[in-house]
């Protein structure tokens, strides 16, 4: 029997509380193991930010996705925003050895500096590597839309049409715009939709209502899909995580 890929996508608010009253990427780690999750896809992830370190007592000595990793999972960072404090952007944890990867520059203006991570994973028992991307795309919808276009650009440049693909992150689409485009520009199905019938509500972790973020896949069959919601995630960031079950196509199929 194939054992199932365990995948989860978080914007995890820069490890802190919903109204940054809290740190509370400790309990981020915490949840987080529970899943024990194979790949998970950040967003808002804290590389440094000397102001908050002063705050708060307890802030991890390392960056954020090194201490979220710990020592089950590969850490890979990508730097998107860049202040006087510190920086933030995307991350990927991952069970499986790293091919390589890349970190790409989705920014269309100064006010919100944007990326997309992307890493070739080699999962075992798998005959083509699993390539693995992490996004967080802007609030305006003609900058979404834009962005939606680079990053099909990449992927077609990038990532085999026949390699097993999943897409995840943050793409603040309220209105819905991005599953049919990704599906007819790269195939991508999403997870939470293929098997519910409809998208994910992720935003606001308390009440969610708009439906923000994604897992897409190409190349493998959806088990399970879920929206995180209740204790301990309700506490944490302003994003409710998504998780999903997947299992690899079958060569030909």
């Amino acid at each position: 029997m194939k054992e199932a890929l365990r995948v989860a996508s978080y914007n995890i608010h820069k490890g802190l509380s919903a109204l940054n009253r809290r740190l509370v990427v400790h309990d981020v780690r915490n949840a987080l193991s529970a899943l024990a999750p194979d790949i998970v896809l950040l967003q808002e992830v804290q590389g440094e930010h000397l102001a908050k370190q002063r705050r708060f007592s307890t802030w991890p000595a390392g960056p954020q996705h090194e201490y979220l990793a710990g020592d089950e999972l590969i850490a890979l960072y990508g730097r998107n925003a860049s202040h006087r404090h510190g920086h933030h952007g995307n991350a990927l944890l991952s069970r499986f050895p790293v091919r390589r990867w890349d970190n790409h520059d989705l920014t269309l203006h100064r006010y919100e500096q944007r990326g997309l991570l992307h890493a070739v994973l080699e999962v075992p028992g798998w005959q083509r590597p699993l390539h693995a991307l992490s996004v967080h795309l802007n609030l305006r919808a003609a900058d979404r839309r834009q962005q939606l276009r680079l990053l099909a650009e990449y992927v077609h440049a990038e990532v085999p049409m026949t390699s097993p693909m999943i897409l995840a992150g943050d793409f603040n689409d309220w209105r819905r715009e991005a599953t049919p485009f990704l599906h007819a520009e790269l195939g991508l199905a999403e997870a939470f939709e293929q098997k519910h019938g409809y998208p994910a509500k992720s935003f606001p972790a308390r009440l969610p209502v708009l439906t923000l973020d994604r897992i897409y896949v190409r190349g493998m069959e959806i088990e399970a899909a879920d929206v995180l919601a209740g204790k301990p995630w309700t506490m944490l960031s302003d994003h409710a995580p998504l998780y999903a079950q997947l299992l690899r196509r079958e060569e030909g199929r």
